[in-house]
C-alpha cells in the first residue's frame, strides 16, 4: 500500500485523539506526528518501497519534513549541549520528521543514515537511563537491513512499538500517546493486510501471508 495512504491514515489517527484527549497545541502535535511516524515506521524495514510512489507533491513533503527536522534537531541539540536546556515534546517531533523524510528515500547511504540515528538514540537512552529511549533507538538502528514486510510487520513488533509508546506516554505525561502509538501502527499492518501480499502476522511461528479482501 502507497506510503501516502499509510500516512494519511495516520494523520486521521492523530486527529481524532486531538478530539478524544483535552486540546492543547503541543499535545495535539504529539498525537499527529506520533500517529503519522506509527503509521509509516513498519516500513523502515528493507530497501524503501515507498520512493518510487511518490508524486511530485508528496516528495517535496518528503523533503520539508527531513530538512525541517534537521533544522530543528540542530537547534534542540544546541540549546541542550550547550545550555543545558530540553524540550522533550518538540525535540521528539523533531526527530520524528527527521526519521520521517528518511522513511521514504531508499538504498544503502538511507538505511546507513537511519542506523546511525538509532545507535545516536540508543545512547541517547543509555545516557539519561530511559528504557523506551533505548528500544527506540534499537529498533530504528536495526529494521532498515531486515527484509520488507519481515518483523516489522507483525503482532510482536506492534507488541514492542507499544511498549516504546508507553514508555514515551510516561516520560511526557501526555495521556494517549501509547493508544495514539498503537493505533498507528496497527492501521499500517492492518493496511497491508489488504494487500495482495498480505502481512505475516505471526512470522517467524507462521511463516505464511495473512491476507484480508474486501
Amino acid at each position: 500500500m502507497k506510503g501516502t495512504t499509510h500516512l494519511a491514515i495516520g494523520g486521521a489517527i492523530g486527529a481524532a485523539a486531538c478530539l478524544i484527549y483535552p486540546f492543547q497545541f503541543d499535545h495535539a502535535a504529539m498525537y499527529v506526528c506520533i500517529a503519522g511516524f506509527s503509521a509509516l515506521s513498519a516500513d523502515l524495514d528493507g530497501p524503501s518501497l515507498l520512493s518510487g510512489k511518490l508524486g511530485k507533491l508528496s516528495k517535496l513533503l518528503r523533503n520539508l519534513a527531513l530538512w525541517t527536522g534537521i533544522g530543528f534537531v540542530a537547534v534542540f541539540a544546541y540549546l541542550y549541549f550547550v545550555r543545558d536546556t530540553l524540550y522533550p515534546i518538540f525535540s521528539t517531533i523533531s526527530v520524528a520528521m527527521f526519521i520521517l523524510g528518511l522513511i521514504t528515500k531508499e538504498g544503502t547511504i538511507r538505511n546507513a543514515l537511519v542506523s546511525a540515528i538509532g545507535c545516536a538514540l540508543l545512547y541517547a537512552g543509555w545516557d539519561t537511563q530511559q528504557n523506551w529511549l533505548m528500544g527506540f533507538g534499537l529498533f530504528v538502528a536495526w529494521v532498515p537491513w531486515l527484509k520488507h514486510r519481515g518483523m516489522t510487520h507483525t503482532i510482536w513488533a506492534l507488541v514492542l512499538w507499544g511498549a516504546i509508546g508507553r514508555g514515551l506516554e510516561q516520560q511526557l505525561g501526555i495521556d494517549g500517546i501509547t493508544v495514539v502509538a498503537v493505533a498507528g501502527y496497527a492501521s499500517h499492518l492492518i493496511a497491508d493486510t489488504l494487500t495482495p501480499n498480505g502481512v505475516k502476522w505471526l512470522y517467524p511461528i507462521y511463516k505464511k501471508s495473512i491476507k484480508l479482501h474486501l
